[in-house]
């Protein structure tokens, strides 16, 4: 009887032990990036497969095929505004995305369904927009497949995809001037207005400068302490050929920055008013 438990327990632990589970590293290992696009964000998720010696395009990911873009799980692509693809406006969300790669043309596909992992499970009616873009050919191998946002501005950027030797791109806009505008005209009908969150968009956007420097004061007159509104202002100034003025503001600027002890403002001013002599 001893004999039978000592057994009995020998397996159980036996089978115990190989029951236990081991971390190793992902044959493709997943990622998520997010970019800062517009007012809000781009995030994606993929795989990222590597050529491991292999040929990748034109045998491992055929030429003519719906490709889920990476390996494992299905790509996806969150957008946290309204963008353009195309000429197709799509809405903020999240979307499959899937890629025809050919020799001479690849397909980008932003598709409704986000769970697509092989072909047979893709339908082209799930599709929002399709895109024809130029693969280019890369003077050095890429051994992981890596997606990237590149050329980032505010209502416009790529989306680069690059693997073994080839790279393609995406381009994706995004109306940021409504947006933007629409707040604004929004928030200056109340009280507590952000004078200088929009003299600072007009200045960078090249609209109205003087509607930039009314709302530069406006702004001062909340926090007459405030030499980075001053410095604002200076700029604004500067660009509307009001020398006298700038230099003035600009010393009014250095004058606060040095009482806060803020030598980056003071460094500012002092080269604005270099390239105003």
């Amino acid at each position: 009887m001893r004999r039978i438990i000592f057994c009995a327990v020998a397996i159980g632990a036996m089978l115990s032990v190989n029951a236990q589970s081991i971390k190793t590293p992902f044959p493709s290992p997943p990622q998520t990036i997010k970019q800062d696009f517009g007012v809000s964000s781009i995030e994606l998720s993929y795989s990222r497969p590597g050529v491991k010696g292999r040929k990748v395009f034109g045998d491992l990911v055929p030429f003519g095929k719906v490709w889920r873009t990476g390996a494992n799980n299905a790509t996806t692509i969150t957008f946290g505004n309204d963008v353009t693809i195309g000429t197709t406006k799509i809405v903020a969300g999240k979307y499959g995305l899937l890629t025809i790669p050919g020799k001479d043309n690849w397909i980008v596909i932003i598709s409704k369904a986000t769970n697509i992992t092989s072909p047979a499970d893709y339908k082209q009616e799930d599709d929002l927009a399709r895109v024809n873009v130029k693969p280019m050919s890369l003077k050095d191998n890429v051994e992981t497949f890596t997606m990237q946002f590149a050329n980032v501005k505010a209502g416009a950027c790529d989306l680069q995809m690059m693997w073994e030797n080839t790279s393609v791109s995406l381009p994706i806009t995004t109306d940021v001037e409504t947006v933007v505008m629409k707040q604004i005209n929004d928030v200056m009908t109340k009280d507590n207005r952000p004078y200088f969150q929009a003299g600072l968009y007009y200045l960078e956007t090249g609209k109205d400068l003087n509607q930039a420097v009314a709302w530069f004061d406006k702004a001062f007159e909340q926090n007459p302490k405030a030499y980075w509104v001053l410095h604002q202002k200076a700029n604004a100034l500067a660009k509307l050929g009001k020398k006298a003025e700038a230099k003035t503001t600009a010393q009014k600027s250095i004058e606060l920055a040095k009482e806060d002890k803020n030598d980056d403002y003071v460094r500012l001013n002092e080269k604005l008013l270099a390239e105003l002599q």
